[in-house]
């Protein structure tokens, strides 16, 4: 949707920052009924730019205090290794995210361990023994600071 004006690029920035934000009260930030604002929200529904709404787990007061960003090669190329990989890897509950990526690896994982003992016994016992695992890359993160994006 390449039509959006300044309204609903204020809408998508605020609900980036709070997704709990309802029409009324991005109405009243903005200057609009809740009916009005209630049809940008749905127009930007419709048009798949806004996608869903998701809320932010703390994963430290979960007790993962550490995350991991993990390049995987693959030892062998072809399909049936690709969906092999895909598939156990999106079995492991420390696993967040998978990306299939093109670079120096072919995806790049972030997993969330208790420690740094903890995320040595996922990528001996998990990780390593995936199909298809050969060359493996990890970067702990440090920080993260989140931005609103292009909107």
């Amino acid at each position: 949707m390449s039509d959006l004006d300044d309204t609903d690029r204020a809408f998508l920035r605020a609900l980036a920052e709070d997704a709990t934000l309802s029409a009324g009260a991005l109405g009243r930030r903005f200057g609009l009924s809740q009916p009005a604002a209630w049809r940008r929200i749905k127009r930007l529904k419709e048009t798949g730019v806004l996608a869903g709404r998701r809320i932010d787990i703390d994963r430290e007061a979960l007790g993962f205090g550490v995350t991991v960003f993990l390049g995987v090669k693959l030892a062998t190329k072809g399909r049936v290794s690709l969906e092999d990989f895909e598939r156990a890897v999106t079995a492991i509950p420390e696993v967040q995210l998978v990306h299939h990526v093109l670079g120096l690896y072919d995806y790049r994982l972030r997993i969330v361990a208790r420690d740094l003992s903890d995320f040595e016994r996922i990528l001996r016992r998990r990780i390593m023994t995936l199909p298809g695992v050969g060359e493996v890359e990890a970067n702990v993160l440090l920080s993260e600071e989140r931005l609103a994006g292009p909107i």
